[in-house]
């Protein structure tokens, strides 16, 4: 299965936020949104993604000083892409090899949303649930 096709299914919403919003606003943001990560855009440039993990880091780092700094002090600036070509199981590897939860997806320059671990994941489990039907269907003739 390839992105595009998860995007078609979960749609292509991205919640975003910009560089120069606080820490307690990516937070609250976080929170109204129900999302693990937020894409940070400079206008239409992907500036980098601000995550729950950053939270933590920034919060270690900092303590409770950090909620009111910008989002571009504790984002996570060199941002690993996807693109809507690409294969899941490709992304999976990616993912797991390098421990990123969410990629955002780039069609040429364009943000057109964004993958999560747990989109490869139920896409997974959904082909592991076809191909079993299919066996059954075979076996039982």
């Amino acid at each position: 299965m390839f992105v595009a096709e998860i995007l078609k299914t979960k749609g292509n919403a991205v919640f975003s936020i910009a560089p120069e919003r606080t820490v307690a606003d990516a937070c609250a943001a976080l929170e109204e949104r129900r999302v693990g990560a937020l894409v940070v855009c400079d206008g239409d440039r992907v500036a980098g993604v601000f995550s729950e993990r950053d939270v933590v880091r920034a919060l270690a780092a900092d303590g409770a000083a950090a909620l009111n700094r910008p989002v571009a002090d504790y984002m996570t600036a060199k941002v690993i892409f996807a693109e809507p070509k690409e294969e899941m199981s490709a992304l999976m590897s990616r993912m797991t090899d390098r421990r990123i939860r969410h990629l955002p997806v780039l069609e040429g320059e364009r943000l057109v949303g964004v993958i999560s671990i747990g989109d490869v994941v139920k896409c997974q489990i959904a082909e592991h649930a076809q191909e079993a039907d299919s066996l059954r269907s075979y076996i039982a003739g």
